[in-house]
């Protein structure tokens, strides 16, 4: 059967789009883009499985020029025919100001089938996120004006009714000089919107008589949604998206593949826009013997204790317990200490609980010695510690055990390997200040980001997520602003916010603009400072 979808993609924020549009773009055989940004929104909804996808441009002709409504229709028709799965995915809403009406008809009169999936308006979705109601108890009615034609009769506009203006940018000057002559006061508040819903979107607020020397002073440009009325005042106390505490900054993120997506996710959830740069794969160790000899000590009885200080150490014994055909009975009889909520978490998806943990305060190698007992020849029958973890570990807790009357088999359990250097663009915002953060998870990415990249430029704030990642970072010149309050993802991605948003409110209270770091950039590179 031949079939088209024709699929909103909602105002700009991906994370606005439908279940129902999302399943379709992740069966869709070809997708009918509108937008240049649609193939990334495809791409990242169908992750490996996005070269499998079809594009062809619904939006453009060959000549780089918009196409006309009937050149798109016939685009859609002649793709339908296929007879395959066909998304024609739409910016907004297909049936809102857009040219969904023109091209469903030409696929109706071929013959052929369609559905219709509404996507989320940029005429309610903008104004939303800029923090202004179109309607309140006491504003019920809304015009919408699309302001592409001149021939606009503002006059009938001239009550307080709340108004709503589509491709109204470059027009705004005679637009708001025809409302004021119809009889709406110079004082009427007016509010302008660019790429609204994104991490870039910048609202100018003023009234009809500066409206349009202020967007200039701005210099606000295409896409944007005008409101005029009493409601933008609410503004004021409605703001919710562009105060976020990293809104808009860009944040550097040196990952592994495991780690980075759902830090990266946090970040844009307090309004960042992440960067993940890989800068270390976990590897297997260049000589499994060890480890192999180790897991079969602990199936054996070789050890009173299982250390483990990471989710890749957790990992890194799982797979071999794989391998063997080992579960969770092997662990029958031992003691498990683990560092970290996510350790832990990590443990009781092979169905382990851990024995000991350190003190929420602490969660670190150092807090686990706090808690972890001496050796007691009458109450241990077995004074040895496996220990699994990276090849470039610290050796403080092996010295901190041994003292307190253990053995310690230091086993290599994984590797960290450094990545290749990341593009010249990238190298170049790291040294210049044009991050306004990075976040450090570990020591090792702090030495390989600088190794493979250079240092941050003085002007990027530095967060990490413990004391041994910050003395690293100190120990590679670097001041750290922020310190997790605990060694997890969350708590990093957190903190980060929490300075940001200290920063806002510094900044306010000062009387001063709201800037990002990136904005200003000292002279000299920061240096760390004994304390």
């Amino acid at each position: 059967m031949s079939w088209v979808s024709f699929v909103g993609s909602g105002p700009g924020d991906p994370e606005l789009l439908t279940v129902r549009a999302a399943d379709l773009i992740r069966q869709a055989d070809v997708v009918i883009t509108e937008a240049p940004e649609h193939e990334a929104l495809v791409a990242a909804l169908r992750g490996p499985t996005a070269a499998a996808v079809e594009f062809v441009d619904g939006g453009f002709g060959e000549d780089g020029q918009p196409l006309t409504h009937a050149a798109r229709a016939k685009v859609v028709v002649k793709q339908a025919k296929r007879r395959l799965r066909v998304v024609r995915l739409m910016t907004g809403d297909p049936f809102v100001y857009a040219s969904g009406p023109e091209e469903a008809a030409a696929v109706a009169k071929a013959g052929l089938g369609f559905e219709i999936v509404p996507g989320v308006s940029s005429v309610a979705a903008v104004p939303a996120y800029a923090g202004i109601p179109l309607t309140t108890k006491d504003h019920r009615e809304v015009a919408v004006v699309t302001c592409g034609d001149s021939k606009i009769d503002w006059s009938q506009y001239a009550d307080d009714r709340t108004l709503v203006l589509l491709s109204g940018v470059g027009l705004i000057g005679d637009i708001a000089k025809a409302l004021i002559a119809a009889g709406r006061s110079a004082e009427t508040p007016v509010a302008m919107t660019r790429v609204g819903t994104t991490t870039e979107q910048q609202t100018v607020t003023s009234d009809l008589a500066h409206i349009a020397a202020d967007a200039r002073a701005a210099r606000m440009a295409p896409p944007a949604v005008i409101v005029v009325g009493k409601v933008v005042s609410l503004r004021e106390t409605l703001s919710w998206f562009e105060t976020k505490p990293l809104f808009g900054w860009r944040v550097l993120v040196p990952r592994t593949k495991e780690q980075a997506p759902a830090l990266s996710t946090r970040l844009r959830s307090a309004g960042a826009v992440p960067e993940e740069v890989p800068t270390i794969s976990v590897e297997p160790p260049r000589n499994p013997q060890q480890m192999d000899k180790a897991i079969r000590g602990l199936v054996e009885g070789r050890y009173e204790w299982v250390a483990f200080t990471s989710v890749n150490a957790v990992r890194a014994v799982r797979e071999k317990f794989d391998e063997y055909g080992l579960d969770a009975r092997a662990f029958s009889g031992l003691k498990i200490a683990a560092v970290g909520d996510k350790t832990a978490s990590a443990l009781l998806e092979m169905g382990l609980r851990p024995d000991l943990v350190p003190a929420a305060s602490d969660q670190s190698a150092a807090g686990l010695l706090e808690v972890w007992p001496e050796f007691d020849a009458d109450l241990d029958p077995i004074n040895r510690v496996f220990l699994p973890r990276a090849d470039i570990a610290t050796e403080n807790l092996i010295a901190g055990l041994t003292e307190l009357g253990w053995e310690c088999d230091d086993v290599t359990a994984y590797r960290t390997v450094r990545a290749a250097p990341p593009p010249a663009p990238t190298r170049d915002a790291i040294k210049t200040g044009k991050f306004d953060a990075v976040v450090f998870t570990s020591s090792s990415t702090v030495r390989n980001l600088v190794g493979i990249a250079g240092k941050p430029h003085p002007s990027t704030v530095i967060a990490v997520i413990g004391p041994a990642t910050a003395k690293t970072a100190e120990e590679h010149g670097l001041r750290v602003d922020v310190l997790a309050q605990e060694p997890s993802i969350e708590a990093l991605a957190d903190a980060l916010a929490d300075f940001g948003s200290s920063r806002r409110a510094g900044l306010l209270e000062a009387g001063q603009p709201v800037t990002k770091p990136s904005d200003r950039k000292p002279a000299a590179r920061r240096r760390a400072t004994s304390s």
